[in-house]
């Protein structure tokens, strides 16, 4: 036999058709699973560039605002936007009921008065719209106390920093009180113009009492 048939019948055995058939079968199969590798990576770099191209239109969308004109959002001015100086309390300053006239929220500017005062003089500075006060009704009040004479100030309960009660019309007053705030209504402010004997008659420098016809304002806040 010659060496070319020789060669040829070991190139056709069983063995050798197997061990070729197994050898492409594995290169077929590293060939699928090399492609698979690509399509899943190309797939993948698609998701990432539809990302970013998403990221960089909505960048675009609000960069666009910013060239907006100026005049297309109002802006307040600095006078607007500043805050407002917050005014320092009235001492005494009592919470209003409400209805009130906010008037009797500040302290009074209580001046001295003109000629002789030989009577009770009663004068509405503000008018209340709650109901008249009584004699034996116990009213709360905010007063300013003054010489009628020169206005200066001998008394005032802004300067104790809160109202004070007291029973009206039954001589635990003044008389100058007990007569002039009788049928005055709830969230008025009068002036008292008090003469000495409606005031303190026997007032002296011992005693410690204003002498002299006295000027009040007074502020009716409640009575009961």
């Amino acid at each position: 036999m010659s060496e070319k048939v020789q060669n040829r019948s070991e190139d056709d055995a069983p063995g050798t058709k197997r061990e070729r058939r197994l050898a492409a079968q594995l290169a077929a199969k590293k060939a699928a699973e090399a492609r698979k590798r690509r399509q899943a990576m190309l797939g993948a770099f698609a998701g990432v560039l539809a990302v970013a191209a998403l990221i960089g239109g909505i960048v675009w969308l609000n960069s666009g605002d910013d060239d907006k004109p100026a005049t297309a959002t109002p802006t307040a001015t600095a006078e607007a936007t500043a805050p407002a100086a917050e005014q320092p309390p009235t001492p005494g300053a009592p919470q209003l009921p409400p209805g009130t006239d906010p008037a009797l929220a500040k302290r009074p500017e209580v001046a001295a008065g003109k000629g002789e005062l030989t009577k009770l003089t009663v004068t509405p500075l503000v008018k209340g719209k709650g109901p008249a006060v009584k004699a034996g009704q116990t009213i709360t009040t905010n007063y300013v106390g003054v010489f009628y004479k020169d206005g200066k100030e001998f008394d005032a309960s802004w300067n104790g920093g809160q109202p004070v009660s007291f029973p009206i019309g039954v001589g635990q007053v003044i008389k100058g009180w007990d007569q002039g705030l009788v049928g005055v209504p709830v969230g008025s402010r009068v002036q008292l113009d008090i003469p000495q004997a409606l005031a303190y008659p026997d007032a002296s420098p011992e005693n410690g009492r204003p002498a002299g016809p006295l000027r009040f304002v007074v502020d009716v806040l409640a009575a009961q």
